[in-house]
């Protein structure tokens, strides 16, 4: 703080600019650590496991809720649809057999409908599978 004297009067003059340094490098900090899940829209009751871990959420995400509806991402398809999904997916420079595919089904579908996703992903190329669950508390 200086201390100016103009005519017999004092003025104060604060320096805001380390304040807003500081600000700032908290903002980047924050910024920085923070991760962000991106996770789609859909509600689902995953299954719980005891040995559940955290996986990638890069890739292809296929969801199916309790009704049978599925979603290849965020788009709603019929599972006729799932095998063209797959094949027409572009990977960029990655190939097939290393590209992530996470599998999300509800607690409620069947295990015969899981098998049958699973066998379209392995029949179009892609070899890593996850099946996501809930960690048990």
């Amino acid at each position: 703080m200086r201390l100016k004297t103009k005519h017999g009067q004092i003025q104060s003059n604060v320096d805001m600019t380390p304040m807003i340094d500081i600000v700032f490098q908290l903002i980047l900090f924050f910024l920085v650590s923070t991760t962000f899940a991106v996770l789609p829209g859909i509600k689902l009751n995953l299954p719980t496991s005891h040995t559940a871990e955290g996986t990638s959420v890069l890739g292809i995400t296929i969801a199916i809720d309790e009704n049978g509806k599925m979603f290849f991402n965020d788009e709603q398809i019929e599972y006729d649809e799932l095998a063209s999904c797959l094949a027409n997916y572009d990977t960029a420079k990655v190939p097939k057999e290393e590209f992530p595919v996470s599998l999300e089904a509800d607690a409620e579908v069947k295990n015969g409908m899981i098998v049958q996703i699973f066998d379209v992903i392995r029949e179009n190329g892609f070899s890593v599978i996850n099946l996501r669950t809930t960690a048990e508390e």
